[in-house]
């Protein structure tokens, strides 16, 4: 099940999709957990009693002010948390 967590608003679209499948099967110990370094993700059980990783609540209303410090004008190559994630369960919709 791919998981969207983010918002619209009318500058854009803002949301990062967790592959739960994916997520579930991780292989990296949810290395994303530390990856970011605005601490966005956090690990629930979901309602099948299975660790998944998601975006905090509070988070999911201001993602593009959240994640602006690691899109690439922030002088990251790449997302830190999409390289963490081994499994590429962890997409960014822009």
């Amino acid at each position: 099940m791919i998981a969207n967590y983010g918002y619209k608003d009318g500058s854009g679209e803002y949301y990062i999709s967790i592959d739960t499948d994916k997520c579930i099967s991780c292989s990296a110990g949810h290395a994303c957990l530390t990856a970011c370094p605005k601490s966005m993700f956090e690990t629930i059980t979901d309602d099948y009693d299975d660790e998944v990783t998601w975006v905090k609540k509070p988070n999911c209303r201001t993602l593009a002010y959240d994640c602006a410090d690691c899109k690439p004008s922030g002088g990251y190559t790449s997302l830190p948390c999409m390289t963490a994630c081994t499994p590429g369960a962890i997409k960014h919709s822009w």
